[in-house]
């Protein structure tokens, strides 16, 4: 069994930064590729970050690429995303996932043991 918290969402201003936080519980995934996504009101869950155990290969989506970096570290079976020049459109709830087939990086349907969410607001 995996268990995915996410955490350090909040309130920023445009501009501005924060880090989110993946912790596993029950079972440790350092084997596994992570992912993050993100949903706002009314739209599909779309792909922000994912990266690999070995190598450490990361992937991102175009919209955030140079601004958010994800990373991992496998001794607190935690993955982080790093947000940095936050805009509003960036406001959505984030979740994290691990990757449970080998077909795409960006897609959902590529991800299970889905964590409860974190909110990310950036107002202007």
């Amino acid at each position: 069994q995996v268990q995915l918290v996410e955490s350090g969402g909040g309130l920023v201003q445009a501009g501005g930064s924060l880090r989110l936080s993946c912790a596993a519980s029950g079972r440790t995934f350092s084997s596994y590729a992570m992912g993050w996504f993100r949903q706002a009101p009314g739209k599909e869950r779309e792909f922000v970050a994912a990266i690999n155990w070995s190598p450490s290969s990361t992937y991102y989506a175009n919209s955030v690429k140079g601004r958010f970096t994800i990373s991992r570290d496998n001794a607190k079976n935690t993955v982080y995303l790093q947000m940095n020049s936050l805009k509003p459109e960036d406001t959505a709830v984030y979740y994290c996932a691990r990757k449970i087939s080998s077909n795409s990086w960006y897609l959902a349907t590529e991800y299970g043991y889905w964590g409860q969410g974190t909110q990310v607001t950036v107002s202007s």
